[in-house]
């Protein structure tokens, strides 16, 4: 998936993965940014790196669960 596909199933309520159901994305209301959540410890990093463009992971690793 692309940033632009990812963005768009998350604000259309759609579960977002990276790589395994354990990292979900999620957008912050609250700061207006993005974010990948693991869910076991909460470890957080931006959907992105500081460009805004290029993924945080394998854009083939992103899925809809």
């Amino acid at each position: 998936m692309n940033i632009q596909e990812i963005k768009a199933a998350v604000i259309s309520g759609k579960k977002v993965f990276s790589d395994s159901e354990m990292y979900s994305v999620i957008y912050s209301e609250k700061t207006q940014k993005w974010f990948i959540v693991c869910a076991v410890n909460g470890y957080t990093i931006g959907l992105t790196h500081r460009d805004g463009v290029t993924l945080n992971g394998d854009p083939e690793g992103f899925f809809i669960g």
